[in-house]
């Protein structure tokens, strides 16, 4: 008689350097976007938690803010979320790219993994930008410094070798329960990943001295007698003239954040959506605790 299938369940962090590809592998290996990419760096500010069932297991991803030095409050609220997921987990997913040397940032981020007995994986992501000798010399590199249990190379954006690294999670998994419903891809509510989606539109049609000064509130979201999904957001910024970029000239900027945003909110939630933005200066809101707090970055939860 076979013996019954043991199902495994964990919880895995993604950790890395800002801008390493950890949003897109998390959306890789769940399916669909519960994450929002970015070229700019430090775009993930949240736990952003990705849920991963089959018939044999369940993965809990936790994608994290990628480590940097902090510059004001919300840095600092990043920081720990980060840090702190290195004891909370079961295994950790330390992600680099091919084609970047190893520098103090990387050491900080493995000096922070020799604190920490938790298994590692070392996942070296974007391999389709190096040639295959050019990814030897960066396995050496890092082998050297920690005793990874595994290292995978991956392609994040085209899935290249994805399915092979998630074979070699379940089984560093043990034993465990299944800890939400099957159809479940992600412990946040929708209106958080609807006002990530906004600010990832804002991401993309933005210059540099934009990204990290914006936070986006949801005032409301209700579904109407027709059908349609309401959904009122309104855009923070830290300056007028901020104000000003976003908004465009003749509203145009703001109008394509609406557009772009609105099809992805729409795939999301599988109805027609009515989107309205607002965009609103509250200076400094990045070093105010309360303003912090109520854009969603609770530092006591932490």
């Amino acid at each position: 008689m076979n013996q019954e299938k043991k199902f495994k369940s964990g919880f895995v962090s993604i950790i890395g350097r800002p801008n390493v590809g950890k949003s897109t592998l998390l959306n890789r290996v769940i399916g669909q976007k519960i994450a929002i990419m970015s070229d700019k760096p430090q775009t993930t500010r949240n736990k952003v938690q990705g849920v991963l069932t089959t018939n044999e297991s369940q993965v809990v991803f936790i994608d994290t803010p990628g480590i940097h030095k902090p510059k004001h409050r919300l840095g600092d609220f990043m920081m720990k979320v980060a840090k702190n997921t290195l004891r909370e987990v079961d295994l950790i997913l330390y992600v680099v790219e091919a084609d970047a040397k190893f520098g103090p940032g990387e050491q900080f981020i493995i000096d922070r993994l020799n604190e920490t007995k938790t298994p590692v994986f070392l996942i070296i992501n974007k391999i389709d930008k190096v040639h295959s000798d050019k990814l030897l010399e960066v396995i050496d590199q890092y082998k050297d410094r920690f005793e990874f249990n595994e290292i995978v190379p991956v392609s994040a954006l085209d899935g290249n070798n994805v399915p092979k690294l998630m074979e070699q999670i379940v089984e560093q998994l043990d034993e465990g329960p299944q800890y939400y419903p099957s159809d479940q891809v992600t412990d946040h509510p929708e209106r958080f990943i609807v006002a990530e989606l906004v600010r990832e539109k804002v991401l993309h049609l933005t210059k540099e001295e934009i990204p990290h000064s914006i936070a986006v509130v949801i005032e409301q979201m209700k579904k109407r007698d027709n059908g349609m999904v309401y959904v009122g957001a309104t855009i923070i910024v830290e300056r007028s003239s901020q104000k000003g970029i976003i908004i465009g000239k003749r509203g145009a900027l703001l109008k394509e954040v609406g557009q772009r945003a609105r099809t992805d909110i729409e795939a999301l939630l599988g109805s027609k959506v009515f989107l309205e933005l607002w965009v609103k200066v509250q200076k400094d809101w990045r070093n105010r605790p309360s303003q912090l707090k109520d854009y969603g970055f609770n530092e006591e939860e932490y």
